[in-house]
């Protein structure tokens, strides 16, 4: 019998803010991984925030400062991080099935997503990348290269690029070949590299495509069976941090619908991944999703914690 198909996208908590801590940090993020691939068929997202921002600014520093490296383009910035990402999680994660001796392939895909060059994003940058710096920093650097900083939840100001939506998934076929053959595979890295169309010719484009949106893309043309979503929380909450706060087991659309009216998501954390997984479950055939954190993902797909949306 032929096992469920899950597309998981990891948090940023799964990954480090340094190449030392990345690799420590996704060692424990391969074992619940192998853990699922038992079970499931899987491809893999991520996301890629700080590494790609950290990419950007070591060429741009190299650059100004003449050491003779030139500024990089922020596609190819992005191609760099999902390369560097994959690597760490496909190494980790052969060397997790070698260890219980699973006989079972990983593969990282460098995958492009092709977006709208109109999307309305482009005008309204909102993604945040990169580190944290402070106020004077960020006005130096705005009035030298013209980019856009917005303060960040009291840690300080952070470039902010455009999000557009994805629209359809250029190595799809690729992927899904992969899976069906019996692979893990990690793909859609970073939200995957943006790329437009023009004249049939693929070209990227700079922008940071939101990694649970490209999830919830991926999971429906593979018509997985189920989204799953870690994050740093076991469960979406409602009235978060106040007395009356209350975790969630179960939602409709219509209900996910009206938590969103009140407003109960923050819109830089849950908001989008309870979008992304209310935009898989309405396109796909009988899927649901799911929002869990790492440490509970297999607790979560019994059952026993995290949040389910269906239809």
């Amino acid at each position: 019998m032929s096992k469920k198909r899950l597309v998981i996208a990891l948090g940023g908590n799964a990954l480090g803010k340094t190449p030392e801590e990345q690799l420590e940090l996704v060692r424990k993020t391969a074992e619940s991984i192998v853990d699922l691939s038992e079970e499931y068929d899987l491809a893999i997202g991520h996301g890629n925030g700080p590494q790609v921002g950290m990419i950007n600014n070591a060429f741009e520093y190299a650059a100004l400062n003449g050491a003779g490296t030139p500024a990089m383009p922020f596609p190819e910035c992005g191609a760099m991080s999902q390369g560097y990402i994959g690597y760490h999680l496909q190494q980790s994660v052969r060397n997790e099935l070698k260890k219980r001796s699973i006989d079972k392939n990983v593969a990282t895909v460098l995958t492009q997503v092709l977006v709208d060059e109109n999307d309305e994003a482009f005008k309204n940058p909102t993604k945040p990348i990169g580190s944290f710096m402070s106020k004077e920093e960020a006005d130096e650097i705005s009035k030298e290269k013209g980019y856009t900083f917005v303060e960040d939840a009291g840690r300080g100001y952070r470039r902010v690029v455009a999000s557009p939506i994805p629209k359809e998934i250029v190595e799809l076929d690729v992927v899904n070949s992969l899976i069906e053959n019996d692979n893990i595979v990690i793909t859609v890295g970073g939200g995957g590299i943006p790329v437009i169309d023009k004249e049939d010719k693929l070209e990227g484009i700079p922008a940071v495509i939101d990694k649970d949106r490209s999830s919830a893309l991926l999971a429906e043309k593979l018509d997985a069976d189920m989204l799953v979503i870690l994050t740093a929380v076991d469960q979406v909450m409602i009235n978060f941090g106040k007395e009356n706060e209350e975790a969630i087991d179960e939602m409709t659309i219509e209900e996910a619908n009206k938590y969103i009216g009140e407003e109960q998501f923050a819109k830089g954390s849950m908001l989008p991944k309870v979008e992304a997984c209310m935009e898989f479950v309405k396109n796909s055939k009988n899927g649901i999703a799911l929002i869990t954190s790492l440490e509970k993902a297999a607790e979560a797909l019994k059952g026993q914690t995290g949040t389910i949306i269906k239809k």
